[in-house]
């Protein structure tokens, strides 16, 4: 689990530095906001697209490193070589082609890689795996922001440097300390409507896995929604400074991180749907609470991290879950069906509520129209808590050893 849960290490350390520090490098380019969040938001077109031929693909694709593994060490050096070009390059355009390279190897990896947790691991503990690869992509992202924000300060490629060593190690890692089965030698290439067509089919005909991917539409667009928005709520809608926000992160990534500790073994000794179903409330409920508040009380602490917990929990055994409810055939596919419901929320959650804002800003003055990103996130919660519930039943259990591959 551990020796798995490096390549998410890498991963989350690749994407954070992109995320967190490439806004202020394009700026040396352009003062059009608009264009740096078209370089960014790339990100949800090749998770749109990618996950759907490389997750089936990776599923038919045998040879003597197995089946998943090829593909991650095919990504691993576009990832760290487009990272450390990346705050080289002498102009906008230059550095946009040198970020969607990035994009593309990262979605090449990262439906195999998901893949390979059901291959390798049995059932019984999917929880705990998930909850400590959530433990390392917390370590990843606190090491990122506030580590590569001193780097930033003292040298603007430092941060992408030391983002490439890293990622290249981590992810590395994961591929030469893992093992997979080997059965055969058969490097299929299906064609892509092919494996189009299988994702197409794998939807219509797995209830429960078509009822998961819903639900993680959802989640994932309210992450995706208030992590964009987050940080402007606080500063222009409530007023508040930088300082507030960032203690208001803390607490949220310190809920996240008790989350990614218990919830694991808990949801193994439970079910991971039932609490999923039982966080899903308090995570739902709260975020719609937060669309109350027009002033800024430190007490609202106390009420962000049960909250948080509650989110933490959901994110971390999401996968989890469905890992317990994928066909050992279709482990690829669905992996990378999940990927892409994760890029539906990276581009349909932010452009939504931000959409609102625009429009009701001028009838919500108490905060310009901010408050209401904290229902908009609340709502696709609560809507899949009964998706949810219908999985109770259906989850798989006792299981002690991963299927035959």
């Amino acid at each position: 689990m551990w020796r798995l849960s490096l390549g998410a290490f890498g991963l989350a350390f690749s994407i954070t530095t992109t995320a967190a520090y490439l806004p202020p490098l394009l700026g040396r380019f352009t003062d059009s906001k608009t264009l740096i969040a078209l370089v960014l938001g790339s990100e949800g077109i090749f998770a749109l697209t990618l996950p759907l031929v490389i997750g089936p693909w990776s599923d038919t694709f045998h040879t003597p490193l197995g089946r998943r593994r090829p593909f991650m060490l095919a990504a691993l050096g576009p990832m760290g070589f487009c990272l450390a070009l990346m705050a080289f390059m002498p102009s906008l355009w230059t550095t946009a082609l040198i970020v969607l390279a990035f994009f593309f190897a990262y979605y090449v990896y990262e439906p195999p890689y998901r893949g390979l947790y059901p291959d390798l691991l049995p059932a019984s503990v999917y929880g705990r795996a998930q909850g400590i690869q959530h433990i390392m992509r917390g370590v990843a992202l606190g090491l990122a922001l506030v580590g590569g924000g001193f780097l930033f300060h003292v040298w603007n490629a430092a941060p992408f440097l030391v983002a490439a060593f890293a990622t290249t190690l981590a992810c590395g890692a994961a591929i030469v300390l893992v093992r997979e089965d080997v059965a055969g030698t058969r490097r299929a290439f299906e064609g892509v409507r092919s494996y189009l067509s299988r994702s197409w089919w794998i939807l219509r005909e797995e209830r429960d896995v078509r009822r998961f991917l819903v639900a993680n539409a959802a989640w994932e667009g309210t992450f995706a929604a208030a992590r964009t928005f987050v940080v402007l709520y606080i500063t222009r809608g409530l007023g508040e400074p930088l300082t507030t926000s960032s203690l208001v992160l803390t607490t949220v990534a310190g809920g996240y991180v008790v989350a990614a500790i218990g919830a694991g073994r808990v949801g193994d000794r439970f079910g991971l749907a039932k609490v999923i179903w039982a966080a899903s409330f308090v995570y739902g409920f709260g975020l719609l609470g937060g669309g109350l508040a027009t002033e800024w009380h430190d007490w609202y602490y106390a009420c962000i991290f049960p909250v948080a917990v509650a989110g933490g929990c959901v994110m971390t055994l999401a996968w989890g879950l469905l890992f317990k409810l994928m066909p050992p055939e279709h482990r690829g596919a669905i992996s990378g069906l999940a990927t892409w419901t994760k890029g539906f929320g990276l581009i349909i959650g932010p452009i939504v509520v931000g959409g609102a804002i625009d429009i009701f800003g001028p009838y919500l003055q108490a905060t310009d129209g901010y408050q209401l990103l904290w229902p908009l996130c609340g709502i696709p919660i609560l809507l899949a808590i009964p998706l949810v519930a219908s999985l109770v039943k259906n989850e798989p259990r006792g299981m002690s050893a991963p299927p035959h591959v």
